[in-house]
Order: structure tokens, then sequence, then C-alpha cells
């Protein structure tokens, strides 16, 4: 199972970069895993929050392919502890060729965006920056491929 995360906007703090980077690097020992980054808009002082939403969602679903088991990182989505995101993520490598988790803007997500995912996840009932969401997105999902794989990193 390939798995991609897509988040709009870049990641423009060096140290959070690094450590996503990291791992991202990591993941890749366990499982195919890339990243694709949705430029921000330009000059969106003159578009609405659903103008905005809208634009931002046509590039997330350009990005997406009919087969693909599409999650959200939503604020409103399903919680997990670590070890149940683990149970969750190995179900979805059974019967999923390519998991794709998405990060939205700084509004959200559009309703079309919403009508094709699959899943909501949330990672916390607390808000992050997008960039932190990153990092702490990609260290839980490393952190599922080593509880999956019965390494000692997790503890309980």
């Amino acid at each position: 199972m390939k798995t991609e995360l897509i988040a709009v906007g870049k990641t423009v703090n060096p140290h959070i970069k690094e450590c996503i980077a990291d791992y991202a690097c990591r993941i890749g020992h366990y499982m195919p895993f890339s990243m694709s980054i949705i430029p921000e808009l330009k000059s969106t002082k003159n578009l609405s929050e659903e103008q905005q939403k809208k634009l931002e969602g046509e590039l997330i679903l350009k990005q997406l392919q009919p087969t693909d088991t599409v999650v959200l990182l939503d604020e409103h989505g399903k919680s997990f502890r670590s070890i149940d995101f683990a149970k969750w993520l190995q179900q979805k490598q059974a019967v999923s060729r390519r998991l794709v988790f998405v990060i939205g803007g700084p509004y959200g997500f559009s309703e079309a965006v919403y009508q094709r995912a699959n899943e909501k996840l949330s990672l916390s009932p607390m808000t992050f920056s997008h960039q932190m969401v990153r990092l702490i997105f990609t260290e839980q999902l490393y952190r599922a491929c080593t509880i999956i794989k019965g390494e000692p990193y997790h503890h309980e």
C-alpha cells in the first residue's frame, strides 16, 4: 500500500521542515510514503473563506485518483490513541492500494473535498498550526509503523 500526505501550503520553519523530513524518511523504511504540497493561493484578500476553500479543494481533488482511500485530517474527525491508530492503519493496508491523508488550508476543506473523503481523523481537540500538524501526523504515522512491526519506539 502506498501512503501519501497532501498538504496545502509549504512548511517555512526550517526546524519543523527538518523533523518532518526525518519522519518521512523513517516511514519510508516501512511503506512507500510521499508528500505532495499544494502551493498556497496568491492574492486571497479579495476572496471569501468559501471561495478560498473551493479553489484549494479543486487543487486537492486534482491530486486524487478514483480508487484512493481519502482521509481528511479534520478537527471533527475520529480520534485514536496511537495503538488504535496503528490497528486502523493495518486494516487500511489490507484493503487500500493508496491511502491519502489530506491537510487542508487555513479555513479547512470545501464541501466537494468532504464529499470525496472516505473518513476524517482528528489528531487532537486542540488547534495546531498547519506546519505542526504535518510534524505531529508524520510522527504518529511513524509510531504506528513501529507498533505494527512490534518495535520498541512506542511505550504503553
